[in-house]
């Protein structure tokens, strides 16, 4: 809890592992907290200015981030409670950090946006692949399929989406999509992620496109972690309408308003499971 008293809530399919630090082995390194944990640095950051992260005579509660090989520990002041909940974002956050709030044990919530606090302690977070390159319409209603092989940010995408109105349906991979279209399922904006084992973002566009697809004419937007402008440029050969970071949410919802403005499509009314994955 912060100073407003109002509960917050992270979803657990985030969280690697809930830790406790001693504070006296907090370290500060280029002006960042740091703690050594399971053999590296790990970064700390704290949840707000009433964590007190080096005076405190007890352990620290930790949420550990963990996403291959980068780590981070948002610093609690106190983990109240662990619960099953369905997580139905209902309000927009007014605020930096919280994706919105959402009723949950019967109590109004707080979602707090982890990304938010991932992107400030290491803006780097979301280059999982390093730096290798692959040579006004209303939102409310609208089928978003979100393709993406990471849990971590499929979890921490959907949130996002399901506040600014869309019916979001997550796929860990584009072989389970294209069976879906096979399947008849239609959506009227299609999220991609580009680095995927298997069939990557590129590939699946191409077999999106083909000839006699159902979802020929359907807008698709990629999601990616880097792009060289000739990743950019293939990807629109391929079929892509638009590139965009996997950390900036702003940037995301205006993407998908203005791929659907383009595209003038009307909302789609089969019915798909969405949700978190």
């Amino acid at each position: 809890n912060t100073q407003d008293t109002t509960p917050k809530a992270v979803p657990l399919s985030l969280i690697s592992r809930l830790e406790e630090v001693d504070p006296r082995k907090i370290e500060m390194s280029g002006g960042r907290y740091m703690v050594q944990y399971r053999g590296q640095l790990m970064p700390l950051v704290p949840f707000d200015s009433t964590v007190n992260m080096q005076d405190s005579d007890m352990p620290l509660p930790v949420l550990v981030f963990q996403d291959e090989t980068s780590q981070m520990g948002l610093v609690v002041g106190q983990i109240v409670d662990i619960t099953e909940d369905v997580l139905d974002v209902q309000l927009s956050g007014a605020n930096p950090g919280s994706v919105g709030s959402a009723i949950i044990g019967g109590k109004a919530t707080d979602i707090v946006d982890i990304g938010y606090y991932l992107h400030s302690t290491n803006k780097d977070w979301f280059k999982r692949h390093g730096d290798e390159a692959f040579g006004d319409t209303t939102t409310q209603g609208r089928k978003v399929l979100l393709v993406d092989d990471s849990p971590f940010f499929r979890n921490m995408l959907t949130p996002l989406l399901k506040v600014a109105g869309y019916d979001v349906t997550t796929l860990d991979s584009p072989i389970s999509a294209l069976q879906m279209r096979e399947d008849g399922e239609k959506f009227d904006i299609i999220v991609s992620d580009i680095e995927m084992p298997q069939m990557n973002g590129f590939e699946f566009a191409q077999k999106v496109r083909e000839e006699g697809s159902k979802w020929l004419h359907t807008p698709m937007v990629a999601l990616t972690s880097h792009a060289t402008e000739q990743d950019v440029a293939h990807g629109m050969d391929v079929g892509f309408s638009r590139y965009i970071a996997k950390f900036d949410r702003d940037t995301l919802l205006n993407t998908l308003t203005e791929a659907l403005v383009a595209n003038n499509t009307k909302p789609q009314a089969l019915k798909a499971n969405g949700g978190l994955a």
